[in-house]
């Protein structure tokens, strides 16, 4: 079944590097630490679990929020893998 989509099979699109086109944050390394914030995603414990429940605008905010913070592992993958050789 071919939804159209144009995206690389060849795993650039993951849960590993934290693909800018996924609809969640995640990228499976789920670890809080000392505090409430996810390291992988940069969510707190109640933006991970209520996630699926969020409207687009809930989702967005929390998406700005964690851009420009830019902590989570989630950012420090994507900054390492585009970083010029």
């Amino acid at each position: 079944m071919n939804s159209g989509s144009t995206k690389p099979q060849d795993g650039s699109h993951s849960l590993s590097t934290g693909d800018e086109d996924s609809d969640s944050p995640c990228i499976g390394v789920c670890t809080t630490l000392y505090d409430e914030v996810c390291q992988g995603c940069g969510r707190t414990l109640s933006e991970v679990s209520n996630w699926v429940f969020f409207s687009q605008e809930e989702k967005d905010l929390v998406w700005k929020r964690i851009r420009e913070d830019g902590t989570a592992m989630r950012f420090q993958r994507q900054a390492k893998e585009n970083k010029p050789a």
